[in-house]
C-alpha cells in the first residue's frame, strides 16, 4: 500500500508544476512579453478592430471591400434590401404588370446598368437601404431626360422648387435635376432627411411622391380618430397615385429578388464603376466632347443629360462623365486635338428689331440653326435683354463663356403675331432640344395639372 499524500501537498506540487504556464497566460492577457524561461512562444498579437467607417444603422455591408463580394449589381442590390415588405393585392397587380412586359423590363434595365453602380455604392455609403436604387424604375423607368407635366424632371423626378432646395442648377445652360451625381445626392439626401423625420422608409417614400406636409397631416387625422398611421394605414387618404407608389416599389424589389420566378431576366451588370469623372477645363461643344471619346453623341447625352445646350460651360468644378475605357481615349485625343474646343459664344439681343434671319447673316449660319441651338420655336420672335447662343466668327470670340453669363442668360421670346398686334407678354424658353430633336422617349405625369399645384410630389409645402 502506497502511502497517501496530504491534499493540501498535492495541490501545491500542482500548482508549482503550472506556475510557468500561468504566468505566461497573465503575461498574455496583459500583452506583456512572456518570461524567459517559459518554453513556449507568445501568440501573435491580433489585429486592431477598424469601426471608424462602420454605421449602426447600415443594412448590408460592413467593410468596403464586401460591396465587391456580390458578382454583379443585382446582387448588391438584394443582400441590402431593409425596408419592410408589403404584401396586398396591389402589389399583386403591378408585379403583373411588370411580369407580363419584358420588353419594357428589359429597356429599363439596361438603361438601368449605367448607372445602378453609383447608386447602390451611394446608399452604402450612406448605410441606406439599397431596394432605394430602384426608385427611379418607378420614377422616370431610369431615363434621366424624362420629363413629367408638373415639370418634374431627370432620373429622380425633381421639380424645380425642390430641386432648388437641394442645390440642383437650373439655368439657361444646364439643369442638374437630370444630372446623374448631383440629382442622386440630392435624391438620397432628400429621402434620407424624410425617414429622419417619419422615422419610418415607407412613410418616407410616400413623402417624396406626395410632400412631407401632406403625409403630416394624413398622420395627424389618424391619430385625431385614434387609427395606426403605418403606410397601408393611411392609403386611404392618400391619392391614388401616392397609394400605389410603395406597392410598386415592392413589386418591382419582389421581380429583381427572384426574376426566374417571373419568365423575367436581368442584363448583368459587372460589380465595377460603369463611368469616371474627367474635368472639362475650357468650354467644349457637345459633339467635339463626344467625338474625342469615341462615343457616339446618343451615349455621351446618357451620362451627361444635364448639358441643355450644344456647348458645356461652367467652371472648374464641372465635370464630363465617360465610360473608363473612353475617358482615356477622350485625354489622349485631346493632347492631340490642336482645334478649338467650342465653337459656340454668346450674343445678346439689345433691340426687338434683330431678328433671327438678320442675326443667322451675321453669324454666318442659318435660322434653323440658330432657333434650334436656343430652343426658340418657329414663328416667334426673341425679346430684347435675351442671351442666346451664336457661331463663333472671329478669333476674337475665342474666350469661354463667362459663370456670370452662364448664371444669368435668359432667352424670351413672344409670337410672331403678338408683335404686331401689340399684345403683352412673352415665354421663357424652356431647357432642353427642341421637339423635334428630343431624346426624350418617356414622358410621365404624376398627376394632373390642377392637383400639381397643390400635391405635386416634391412640391415644398407652405
Amino acid at each position: 500500500m502506497q502511502a497517501r499524500i496530504p491534499k493540501s501537498a498535492a495541490l501545491a506540487a500542482l500548482l508549482a508544476l503550472m506556475a510557468p504556464a500561468i504566468s505566461q497566460a497573465r503575461d498574455m492577457a496583459l500583452e506583456l512579453p512572456p518570461a524567459a524561461t517559459t518554453p513556449l512562444s507568445p501568440l501573435p498579437k491580433p489585429p486592431a478592430l477598424d469601426v471608424s467607417s462602420l454605421k449602426i444603422n447600415k443594412p448590408a455591408k460592413l467593410a468596403d471591400d464586401d460591396a465587391f463580394r456580390e458578382k454583379d449589381v443585382w446582387g448588391r442590390i438584394r443582400s441590402g434590401y431593409a425596408i419592410p415588405d408589403i404584401n396586398n393585392d396591389l402589389v399583386g397587380k403591378h408585379v403583373t404588370w411588370y411580369a407580363t412586359r419584358p420588353d419594357y423590363i428589359a429597356r429599363t434595365t439596361a438603361r438601368a446598368s449605367r448607372y445602378l453602380f453609383h447608386v447602390v455604392t451611394e446608399l452604402e455609403k450612406r448605410g441606406m437601404p439599397t431596394e432605394l436604387a430602384l426608385l427611379p424604375f418607378i420614377e422616370s423607368a431610369f431615363n434621366p431626360q424624362a420629363l413629367s407635366s408638373a415639370n418634374a424632371a431627370g432620373m429622380w423626378q425633381f421639380v424645380p422648387g425642390t430641386g432648388r432646395d437641394f442645390n440642383l442648377k437650373q439655368d439657361a445652360f444646364k439643369d442638374e435635376r437630370r444630372g446623374i451625381l448631383a440629382s442622386t445626392d440630392a435624391a438620397l439626401t432628400y429621402l434620407q432627411r424624410l425617414y429622419d423625420m417619419f422615422g419610418d422608409w415607407q412613410l418616407a417614400l410616400a413623402a417624396y411622391n406626395w410632400g412631407e406636409g401632406s403625409v403630416q397631416k394624413a398622420i395627424k387625422r389618424n391619430q385625431a380618430a385614434g387609427k395606426p398611421t403605418d403606410f397601408e394605414s393611411l392609403a386611404e387618404l392618400m391619392p391614388a397615385e401616392t397609394r400605389n407608389y410603395v406597392p410598386k416599389l415592392q413589386a418591382v424589389k419582389n421581380i429583381i429578388a427572384n426574376p426566374a420566378q417571373f419568365g423575367l431576366s436581368l442584363p448583368a451588370i459587372d460589380n465595377t464603376p460603369y463611368f469616371t469623372a474627367v474635368d472639362k477645363t475650357s468650354d467644349i461643344d457637345l459633339t467635339i466632347a463626344a467625338h474625342l471619346a469615341e462615343l457616339s453623341v446618343d451615349e455621351f447625352k446618357a451620362l451627361n443629360p444635364q448639358f441643355k445646350r450644344p456647348v458645356i460651360t461652367g467652371d472648374e468644378q464641372t465635370k464630363i462623365l465617360l465610360p473608363k475605357e473612353n475617358a482615356d481615349k477622350f485625354h489622349l485625343n485631346l493632347a492631340q486635338w490642336g482645334k478649338e474646343l467650342s465653337t459656340w459664344t454668346t450674343h445678346k439681343i439689345t433691340s426687338a428689331r434683330e431678328s433671327i434671319g438678320t442675326l443667322a447673316s451675321r453669324f454666318h449660319t442659318t435660322p434653323e440653326v440658330l432657333r434650334q441651338a436656343n430652343n426658340i420655336p418657329q414663328k416667334s420672335l426673341l425679346k430684347a435683354g435675351s442671351t442666346i447662343l451664336v457661331p463663333k466668327i472671329s478669333t476674337s470670340a475665342s474666350v469661354d463663356i463667362s459663370p456670370e453669363v452662364e448664371r444669368n442668360a435668359t432667352v424670351a421670346f413672344e409670337a410672331e403675331r403678338e408683335r404686331t398686334t401689340g399684345k403683352s407678354g412673352y415665354k421663357l424658353a424652356k431647357g432642353g432640344k427642341s421637339a423635334k430633336s428630343s431624346p426624350v422617349a418617356l414622358v410621365k405625369a404624376h398627376v394632373s395639372r390642377d392637383a400639381a399645384r397643390g400635391k405635386s410630389r416634391h412640391k415644398k409645402d407652405n
